[in-house]
């Protein structure tokens, strides 16, 4: 049954990807475009230390391309526009009073946050590239993955109906209870074939009513089980009923192999977009809020919280230890689910992105490199107070980090490249592509 469900899980991708490749042409149409497909990127974190003859190769690939760049690269005046008011954005930046770093702050005086019109984020948004190749965020797709998997029940109604319970259902709780008692239906009939006490489920019993009939996809599995509805007569009064046969399933294996996909929790999985954005230094300077999205506690605890606040201020002015104020940092951190990073590049540009609080450092150090425009030469970040982040925090979850729920990090090059870089002149830190994503919040 694991099988049948990772070929489920293939036959669903590759329909995705077809949908995705666009209208076909006939061979001999001509055509004025080509579908190239994207190129696969390395994210693989390198060791420090002695580099490696392959990253010492890409190093100096890179450093050569930087060479020859103004000579290779036609001249855009669109990035060319973007540089021009970056620069002059520096520039009125150094001449205020206020010339330091801006920092990343979140304000969390409201608790309807969605209305503000300075939200560094619109909120949080996913992909499901078995469904389609939209982002939307996780409500919207609730929605569609329903939709896509009931329509999917009459190509395969046994494993899509386990993929219902477990992928459309809010309470693990009450799912767990459900797939309990459904589990126990099927091995009370293979335990005991002929039984025929096991053969029939009434549907007013309240074990039924309130823990199986509620849970989206349980009476679509006991279909496929081989259960049908029907009416029989009870203590002398015609009730409703479950009644299983063996001759609606293919034989004893098909219903062992029904249970086993139901124990094995496979459900439709989310991926979260990272909701690249790129911003110039106006842009990032201004305060800004987060939207509920990021929290893990509801508005409701959020305002609570908000009241607590003047009690903590005075818990400030008390003498407290630093187990104290670690457990109160601890406190802070798991009210948010996920954090927003930004990279602050020499040229004045940020490069902006979601991550999970969990997801690791070398995650942030991966989307980096996914947008460099040299992404061969190796780089450092560094947080606005100078602390360098090192290869041995590649494993660590941005919560363990600190870097939660917002952050800025600095971005700077490799000291074994940073001299011949700075050598070469001017340069585009981030892929043209990436840069035209500049836009107002």
């Amino acid at each position: 049954m694991a099988e049948k469900i990772k070929k489920f899980f293939q036959k669903k991708k590759a329909d995705a990807k077809f949908k995705l490749a666009g209208p076909g042409h006939k061979l001999n149409e001509s055509s004025s475009t080509s579908v190239v497909p994207p190129q696969k990127i390395n994210t693989s974190v390198p060791k420090r230390g002695e580099p490696s003859d392959a990253t010492r190769q890409a190093a100096e690939a890179a450093l050569a391309r930087l060479s020859s760049q103004r000579k290779d690269t036609p001249f855009n005046t669109s990035l060319a526009a973007i540089q021009a008011q970056v620069r002059r954005e520096l520039e009125a930046e150094k001449k205020s009073a206020d010339s330091n770093l801006p920092q990343l702050s979140v304000n969390s005086k409201q608790t309807q946050l969605e209305t503000s019109s300075h939200l560094a984020v619109k909120g949080v948004y996913f992909k499901c590239p078995l469904v389609s190749d939209e982002v939307l965020p996780k409500e919207e797709w609730k929605v569609k993955i329903k939709e896509f998997l009931f329509e999917a029940l009459e190509e395969e109604r046994g494993i899509t109906a386990c993929l219902i319970i477990h992928s459309c259902n809010y309470s693990r709780t009450k799912v767990n209870d459900c797939v309990n008692i459904l589990i126990r239906y099927i091995d009370n009939i293979i335990g005991n074939p002929t039984e025929t006490k096991f053969h029939k489920i009434r549907c007013s019993n309240k074990t039924f009513t309130e823990k199986v009939l509620p849970i989206l996809g349980a009476t679509e599995f006991l279909y496929a089980a081989g259960f049908r509805q029907a009416k029989l007569e009870h203590d002398g009064v015609e009730e409703e009923f479950w009644l299983w046969s063996l001759e609606n399933i293919e034989g004893m294996e098909n219903l062992e192999n029904l249970r086993d996909a139901l124990k094995s929790e496979n459900r439709v999985e989310l991926e979260l977009d990272r909701n690249l954005q790129v911003l110039s230094p106006a842009q990032a300077a201004v305060k800004i809020e987060l939207p509920q999205d990021f929290y893990a506690i509801s508005p409701e605890e959020l305002k609570k919280e908000q009241q607590l606040r003047s009690e903590m201020a005075e818990k400030q002015l008390q003498l407290r230890t630093k187990a104290m104020k670690e457990k109160d940092e601890l406190r802070e951190i798991r009210k948010y689910k996920f954090s927003l990073i930004r990279i602050r590049f020499p040229d004045g540009l940020y490069l902006q992105g979601t991550f999970f609080v969990y997801e690791k450092y070398g995650d942030v150090i991966d989307f980096v490199k996914e947008n460099l425009e040299h992404e061969g030469l190796p780089f450092l970040l560094a947080s606005p107070t100078g602390l360098k982040l090192e290869e041995k925090d590649y494993d660590s979850s941005l919560a363990e980090l600190r870097l939660v729920p917002a952050t800025i990090l600095i971005f700077e090059w490799d000291p074994s490249v940073s001299e011949e870089v700075k050598a070469s002149g001017n340069i585009t830190y981030l892929k043209p592509e990436v840069m035209m994503l500049m836009q107002t919040i």
